[in-house]
């Protein structure tokens, strides 16, 4: 018994003596393997900043630049979701009221219907059956510049039906004066970004129309052109063939006018549909077009056009207490929509938030939302002064954070009862949303990160190339052995050879994901 005694006491300082060179062996062979990728040959005019630190103790196990400021593409989504959920709550519910101006007699509206905008993302336009909010992995959002863009299963005029239900069983059937919509709740403002820029309360399916491009059962006949919503409020002008199975997918959408586009192009026959969008530039007069086509679909009569501008005007801010609700829309948690904005990378919801912040808060611009953000992150002990921003969705020019920040952002968060929220927003990697495809199938790190994604990039027109300005992934991870890690990975400025896509650096950080998930020491 003595003898295992000494034999045990023996062993134990063996262990004390060479963990941490074993730990430094684990440390180094982790750096060796991250280093071989970032120094690459691809990446001799790059800049890269990465920070990986434990969840649980804030030790860094690798970093490089952690200090030096990055454009973080879409990545900004992440500071401006926490701060959405911190300042309104992942419980938090947009309710869109309608109110009327005048009296009803027989069922007939002897006056106007207004509907205030609360600055809902969706206004029902994604939502299932089951109450959450739906979004595909190849969004509608980025349609024009991908041939993989798919539309959700759901109604984007749901939330206008809703309404108009709720009008008709309040017992009005005619309207004889105008349907207004009330934009006002903050001021106007542009989004950063691809996709619609106009920042706007009212949103009704991402305030774009959808345009579907299905081929003929043979080659040589028209396309079937059709779009979504079915609505007046645009014309189109569709001249797309159907060609030869072996030839390649060519759409195109021009902008010919005000609300007016065309479509050229062709589709090969058995080619799964085609997806573009038309970003309507008044979201405000939109919203109206489909608020009366929707009502005159309930049957309930409206006398003035859906073409034209309206007539009458808005009461006073503070003058609804002295009108009649009629109606309400009230939308799915918030974290629902934060959960589309992260999975998709939405540009215009996530431009939308610092104004929603600002609005929570009794202010009315961009600015001040921004401002906002600020106070939320340095009380997080985010270090705001490495940081800066000029909009919500990653696009702005002034758009620049540092990896230790967002690790910062990412571990007080992970300490918040808005966490789950979230973390489950998040796309998954080799799952979900921007990560889908990020990793193979087989990958052993498939599902074992929750991060947000970032691309921006620009054409090099003199040598007819993309410069691919920035992309980024951070979030939270699981490695082999069971840790959690925070970490921050950016790259920017790299030179892409002709062709090739901003996707390419994604697989990539993918790549970089599977060495420390399972080296990480």
């Amino acid at each position: 018994m003595r003898l295992e005694t000494v034999v045990l006491r023996w062993w134990v300082v063996l262990c004390v003596i060479l963990a941490p060179s074993s730990l430094m062996r684990a440390a180094d062979d982790i750096s060796a393997k991250l280093h071989a990728v970032i120094h690459g040959p691809d990446y001799k005019q790059a800049h890269w900043g990465i920070l990986f630190v434990d969840a649980d103790t804030g030790k860094a196990i690798y970093e490089h630049n952690p200090d030096k400021l990055f454009t973080p593409a879409s990545t900004t989504k992440l500071y401006s979701c926490a701060a959405a959920l911190i300042a309104l709550g992942p419980d938090y519910r947009f309710a869109t009221p309608v109110y009327r101006r005048g009296e009803v007699k027989e069922g007939r509206l002897r006056g106007d219907l207004i509907l205030v905008a609360s600055g809902d993302l969706t206004l029902g336009g994604r939502t299932n059956r089951d109450g959450h909010m739906a979004f595909k992995d190849h969004d509608h959002i980025y349609a024009n510049g991908s041939t993989k863009a798919e539309l959700t299963d759901t109604d984007p005029l749901a939330g206008l039906k809703e309404l108009a239900r709720q009008i008709k069983a309040a017992g009005i059937r005619e309207i004889t004066g105008d349907v207004l919509i009330d934009d006002r709740l903050f001021a106007p403002a542009r989004g950063t970004g691809s996709g619609p820029e106009v920042l706007s309360p009212i949103i009704v399916n991402d305030n774009v129309v959808d345009v579907v491009v299905t081929p003929a059962a043979e080659a040589g006949k028209p396309a079937s052109v059709r779009i979504r919503p079915d609505t007046n409020f645009v014309q189109m002008d569709a001249q797309v063939t159907t060609v030869a199975e072996s030839k390649e997918t060519r759409v195109d959408i021009l902008t010919v006018g005000p609300r007016r586009f065309a479509i050229r192009g062709q589709i090969p026959v058995k080619r799964r549909p085609v997806v573009r969008i038309f970003p309507v530039d008044d979201p405000a007069a939109y919203a109206r077009t489909l608020f009366i086509e929707v009502l005159r679909g309930e049957e309930v009569a409206v006398r003035v056009s859906p073409l034209g501008a309206a007539l009458a005007s808005l009461p006073d801010r503070d003058g609804y207490p002295k009108l009649k609700r009629v109606a309400v829309f009230e939308s799915p948690p918030l974290s629902e929509a934060i959960k589309v904005t992260l999975k998709v990378s939405h540009n215009l919801y996530a431009s939308t938030l610092p104004l929603l912040i600002a609005v929570k808060s009794g202010k009315r611009t961009l600015a001040d939302g921004l401002r906002l953000q600020g106070r939320i992150f340095s009380d997080l002990g985010v270090d705001v002064g490495t940081i800066s921003f000029g909009g919500g969705a990653g696009g702005a020019n002034a758009d620049c954070v540092t990896p230790r920040a967002t690790v910062q952002l990412l571990q007080a968060m992970a300490k918040r009862p808005e966490w789950a929220a979230y973390k489950n927003g998040l796309p998954i990697l080799g799952v979900d949303g921007t990560l889908h495809d990020a990793v193979p199938k087989e990958s052993p790190a498939r599902g074992k990160a929750w991060a947000k994604t970032g691309t921006i990039s620009w054409t090099d027109l003199m040598n007819d190339r993309p410069l691919l300005r920035g992309k980024a992934l951070a979030g939270v991870m699981k490695t082999a052995t069971g840790r959690e890690l925070c970490f921050a990975m950016f790259v920017n400025d790299v030179p892409l050879p002709k062709g090739t896509e901003p996707t390419r650096e994604g697989k990539v950080l993918g790549k970089l994901c599977e060495i420390v998930y399972q080296h990480a020491p």
